[in-house]
């Protein structure tokens, strides 16, 4: 969408901004990542929307309900790829399969790669930083999704499960009514809606703080503190995404930035996976579920793999760039 930026920054030209100062390219740099990231939502909201549709939760318990052992866990991830695009909409999910009585580990496999790994961030991802990074990042989010509920598993950590959620009488085994093109084409469009809506403000403020990367914060600085002189750039941009609250369209713009200022790639990858993981709204919302241990337990888990991941994007970024 190379054509949308000129055509915004002859615009502003033509108002009489010079888009070489800093405040000209700020606004710039602001107005197209937010008509193009916006535009790039919606389009990817129906089409993901329409997939959703063909997999309900009652559907997919009966989908996990037919694997046993490793191969339940990475069914649980790669339902989790078409399923809600941040994890507060991921919890109530997981609630549901495992008052259902799917096994805790397939449960948390689900509910680690519900947020991270979807198809819309694929796609996102392909759009701003290439194919390679894009199929790295999800292939490694499935793999932190499939290890960690993998984990939780062997550990039998089952009486960590708040009762109320044990002895749920879950919705997922309720028969969902066959749904027409027409049901599907208006269920997509009321997702879009109603996401866009959320989503739009974390879209505002995450390419507020791109654009003040882009323009702003010296090159130097951004290397200084997640470039390769920094050993511990990786722990903390995990670190600092862990409590944020924001879905992979509020954090692209600011990884494009970071990456634009010598950020490396797999200290980006961290931050980006932090956030949309381990937000804190999401991790109050699952402290009503499970008891402190297996709360604490996960987020060990996802912080862990997360850092292993961005080291290990950064010993191999030569390949996969």
């Amino acid at each position: 969408m190379k054509w949308l930026n000129a055509l915004i920054g002859r615009g502003l030209r033509a108002l009489g901004l010079d888009t070489a100062s800093r405040w000209g390219g700020s606004i710039q740099f602001f107005l197209y990542d937010v008509i193009k990231i916006s535009i790039l939502l919606c389009l990817l909201i129906f089409v993901i929307s329409c997939i959703q549709s063909f997999f309900p939760p009652e559907r997919s318990k009966r989908i996990l309900g037919r694997f046993r052992g490793i191969g339940a866990n990475i069914i649980g991830a790669l339902l989790g790829t078409v399923t809600p695009f941040c994890s507060c909409s991921s919890i109530p999910i997981f609630m549901g399969f495992t008052g259902a009585g799917l096994p805790l580990g397939v449960t948390f496999s689900f509910l680690i790669s519900s947020p991270m790994v979807d198809l819309g961030n694929l796609v996102l991802l392909m759009s701003f930083f290439g194919v390679k990074i894009a199929a790295a990042y999800v292939a490694l989010g499935l793999v932190i999704a499939v290890l960690g509920g993998t984990l939780i598993e062997k550990l039998r950590m089952e009486n960590q499960v708040d009762d109320f959620i044990r002895h749920a009488n879950s919705g997922v085994n309720i028969e969902a009514p066959e749904l027409t093109l027409r049901d599907r084409t208006f269920y997509a469009g009321d997702q879009v809606i109603s996401t866009f809506r959320k989503v739009f403000p974390y879209i505002l403020i995450g390419v507020g703080v791109g654009a003040v990367i882009h323009n702003w914060i010296p090159e130097s600085w951004v290397a200084a503190v997640l470039g390769s002189r920094n050993p511990f750039g990786v722990v903390l941009a995990t670190l600092v995404g862990v409590p944020m609250y924001a879905d992979i369209f509020g954090t692209i713009p600011a990884a494009e930035a970071l990456l634009g200022k010598g950020a490396l790639p797999g200290t980006i990858l961290s931050f980006m996976m932090a956030v949309t993981t381990l937000s804190l709204p999401s991790l109050i919302m699952l402290s009503k579920a499970v008891k402190p241990r297996l709360l604490g337990t996960f987020v060990a888990i996802c912080v862990l793999g997360i850092i292993l991941v961005g080291y290990g994007f950064n010993a191999f970024q030569t390949i996969l760039i």
